[in-house]
């Protein structure tokens, strides 16, 4: 399920480049200066100096995490998206795509595309793949097994007429793409054993997008495409999971601060605080089973049949989307509960048919706590910054306006970056389970690398910090702290 409404992408990429290989160690350390302490080096210069000592150190592996860069901010007055970059194909190009775990397909734009934007207002630069001038591409047949895999999941169709296999794919905005499946190299950087090393590649199958609709061919906020995080056979965690590469298990931190980006890795971040509530069985998307909404303590009369599961219906939780929507016959009890529990210093506002409200207090002292009640006795706890918006300021006043959102005439619950950001999220496809905390997406997170060997190793993937406003600027990959034997390095990208 992708984007909702204008929803936006934000995909982080964390890049971690220090490896610390040990062995014959001396008894004696000699240690020479390696640069005068009269002479004085600018910060970019220090940067650039580790930068390349990292990359002498790193080594080529298989196993282990894979992180990614994160970028962009849930504010859909910002960027209203997380994307992250990856590279495709020999020699290896560079793609933004799009953090979706509301569908399972990776897919970029391709050469000879109708449709598809060529430049894009978050200051990235847009690519084309183009399987001919890649060494290591091939165009996957309908006779390759996973093409029925994805024919099995409708992640995938076939043309009669050249035996190729393609997609065509209709996301909840009205946006669509269609196009053909190839299969290259993926790179990426991984993290075994406490080092990390670059240069890792392993092959993958991922669309080809020959057609774009819809607000995918607006140029304002375009990327090269969508990096689908489902379950099913053709995401790129399934395929990479099955090679013995990583663990079907992947997590994300999302920033919720204006300088957005964060953390996303394949692997489970490790963290006392975390919760977890099973997903429902058998079912396309990550669905949860939400029992009750309480505000303010209070739990709302909403019948549970209002959350009940099934192919068409349920509470999902999806990056792609950049609100929150809830099922029509929650809405309106959850809207009156808001209403009723703020703070009388607080003026409620009509903007455009938004229900807003005026105040000039901290929304964390005038507004309730929500809590979504999950199966197990888990719940999700919201504060007002996870269901709020600040739209604009009126006489010295900001206007906070609600962030969920009415799904007219359907029993759907879509949590989006509103609700995710500023939260650690592990999506355990082996476990059957989602997990959460809150926590601040800034600092560095454990995570475990445990395969099929039972053994955990715990590591430190740095963040990713965006510099400088999405409108008038790249997002900058900038430091992540790494633990190597009781130091901490910072590796500036």
């Amino acid at each position: 399920m992708g984007p909702l409404f204008s929803a936006g992408i934000l995909i982080a990429v964390v890049v971690f480049q220090a490896t610390v290989v040990l062995s014959s160690f001396p008894a004696t350390l000699h240690l020479e200066r390696g640069i005068p302490a009269s002479y004085k080096l600018r910060l970019s210069q220090l940067k650039e100096r580790d930068r390349v000592r990292h990359s002498r150190m790193l080594q080529s592996s298989g196993g282990g995490v894979v992180d990614f860069p994160v970028q962009g901010t849930f504010d859909p007055f910002l960027v209203g998206l997380y994307y992250t970059r990856l590279q495709l194909g020999s020699p290896p190009r560079d793609f933004y795509v799009q953090i979706d775990t509301g569908s399972d397909v990776l897919w970029v734009s391709c050469g000879s595309c109708n449709g598809c934007p060529v430049s894009s207002g978050l200051h990235i630069p847009l690519n084309f793949f183009d399987p001919g001038s890649s060494t290591t591409a091939s165009l996957l047949y309908c006779s390759d097994q996973r093409c029925s895999l994805g024919l099995q999941s409708s992640d995938s169709v076939c043309a009669a007429q050249n035996n190729q296999c393609g997609y065509t794919f209709q996301y909840g905005d009205g946006s669509g793409t269609s196009g053909y499946y190839v299969s290259d190299l993926f790179h990426f950087d991984t993290i075994l054993g406490g080092s990390v090393m670059n240069n890792s590649s392993a092959p993958i199958v991922f669309g080809c997008s020959t057609l774009q609709t819809g607000d995918l061919t607006k140029p304002d906020r375009a990327v090269d495409g969508i990096f689908g995080f489902g379950q099913q056979a053709m995401s790129v965690i399934s395929q990479l999971a099955s090679q013995g590469i990583t663990p079907r298990v992947f997590s994300h931190c999302l920033k919720g601060d204006d300088s957005g980006g964060g953390i996303l890795v394949l692997g489970e971040i490790v963290e006392p605080n975390i919760v977890y509530t099973p997903l429902v069985p058998s079912q396309p998307h990550y669905n949860l089973n939400l029992q009750s909404i309480s505000v303010n303590g209070q739990t709302l009369a909403i019948d549970p049949s209002v959350f009940a599961s099934s192919s068409n219906q349920g509470t999902i939780i999806d990056s792609g989307t950049t609100l929150a929507y809830l099922a029509e016959a929650a809405y309106d009890p959850f809207m009156s509960a808001i209403t009723s529990n703020v703070s009388p210093s607080v003026s409620p506002y009509l903007s455009k048919g938004n229900q807003c409200y005026l105040t000039s207090a901290s929304i964390n002292d005038v507004f309730p706590q929500v809590s979504l009640n999950f199966a197990g006795g888990t719940s999700m706890i919201l504060s007002p910054q996870d269901y709020l918006i600040q739209q604009s300021s009126i006489n010295g006043a900001a206007l906070w306006c609600i962030g969920f959102q009415k799904i007219q005439g359907q029993t759907i619950t879509i949590l989006g970056d509103l609700v995710l950001k500023d939260k650690i999220f592990v999506y355990d496809i082996a476990g059957q389970r989602i997990g959460w905390a809150n926590y601040d997406c800034s600092m560095s997170v454990n995570v475990s690398t445990a395969m099929n060997t039972g053994k955990s190793e715990y590591v430190n993937p740095g963040t990713l910090i965006n510099n400088g406003s999405p409108k008038n600027m790249p997002h900058k990959l900038i430091p992540f702290l790494l633990r190597v034997l009781l130091l901490s390095c910072y590796l500036f990208l």
